[in-house]
């Protein structure tokens, strides 16, 4: 599915570009600090990913909810938690979204209906499917977004959630990012049928094929889901192809992939994209691109700075939310 141009006005495709902006920045920084030390344990990086991202998370509403896996960083900053939370979990502070205790995989915020931040590969698939239970069940006009890779679809997580939410018409938009690896291994390589938006609809619910290399299209592609959900037509499911133009993680050698194929994916690259055609239709200016990254770094340097000020959460709380000392 490719964006009709006449189905986001201007301010919005800008915003997406924003948005898309602000994340690569955030996760290039997060290279340099992750080097440095600054940064320690398991980081996913989600470079190449930002259509995805942008599309998708400003296409609902902040009564929805988000639940999303270990590659996170660009969800939760387009959902609209503040950097410095997202920075200061990175660090491992106590201002952290998770006060320190999750990190990198796991950033989470329940005001804003944010569920995670995932470590285990489909692991948020049964908890989008019991949120999205209960807002059925309690009236609730609300959905849940779940955010999930490729390699999720080989769990048996995957075909039980997608059935039960068909069965019982669950409101869900199962967002599937299909970046063409589960770790290091290729699509074809771990499945037979690799048209997955076809295997989601056996289970009875509508699913399309978007380019997710393109914000709009994600964007577009996104409210038509949403307002299906929202109207009472039960979950549906995007399947949304992309490309990581980083390794798995920042542990991952990356030798199982090509040169020339990243090359050709990086011509695709979703931020040149769309800036191109914002220029092209006299949307935005040359120098346009270089404010969006200056006003990001100014966000990158504040959130930097608070996170490196901030205190670690103090020894004595270490077991708290964890045990429950009976009375």
């Amino acid at each position: 599915m490719n964006a009709d141009p006449a189905a986001l006005d201007k301010d919005e495709r800008i915003e997406l570009l924003r948005q898309m902006v602000r994340i690569r920045r955030f996760e290039e920084r997060c290279v340099q600090l992750y080097s440095a030390g600054s940064i320690r344990g398991f980081m996913h990086l989600y470079i190449g990913e930002e259509a995805v991202a942008a599309g998708v998370l400003t296409a609902i509403g902040p009564e929805d909810a988000v639940v999303s896996t270990y590659r996170e960083h660009g969800h939760a900053l387009v959902r609209g938690i503040p950097m410095a939370a997202v920075m200061a979990e990175m660090y491992g502070r106590a201002t952290g979204c998770s006060r320190g205790h999750g990190g990198s995989m796991h950033l989470f915020d329940a005001e804003r209906r944010f569920y995670g931040g995932h470590a285990i590969v489909a692991g948020g698939l049964p908890v989008a499917v019991g949120l999205a239970m209960a807002d059925a069940l309690q009236e609730r006009p609300m959905v849940t977004v779940c955010l999930f890779g490729d390699g999720a679809v080989a769990e048996g997580e995957f075909h039980e959630c997608l059935n039960l939410a068909a069965l019982w018409q669950l409101p869900v938009l199962f967002a599937c990012e299909n970046n063409q690896y589960a770790m290091g291994t290729a699509l074809a390589r771990e499945h037979a049928a690799t048209d997955l938006a076809l295997r989601a609809s056996s289970y009875g619910m509508p699913s399309w094929p978007v380019d997710g290399m393109d914000a709009p299209a994600v964007a577009t592609a996104t409210r038509r889901a949403v307002e299906s959900i929202r109207g009472g037509g039960g979950p549906c499911f995007l399947e949304l192809r992309t490309y990581r133009f980083r390794a798995h993680s920042m542990y991952d050698a990356d030798r199982y992939r090509d040169k020339a194929e990243v090359e050709r994916w990086q011509e695709q690259d979703p931020i040149p994209r769309l800036f191109a055609e914002l220029c092209a239709s006299s949307e935005l200016r040359d120098n346009d691109l270089a404010a969006m990254q200056s006003d990001a770094d100014s966000e990158l340097d504040a959130a930097i700075a608070a996170a490196e000020a901030a205190p670690y959460e103090p020894v004595g709380d270490l077991t708290r939310y964890v045990y429950t000392e009976r009375s």
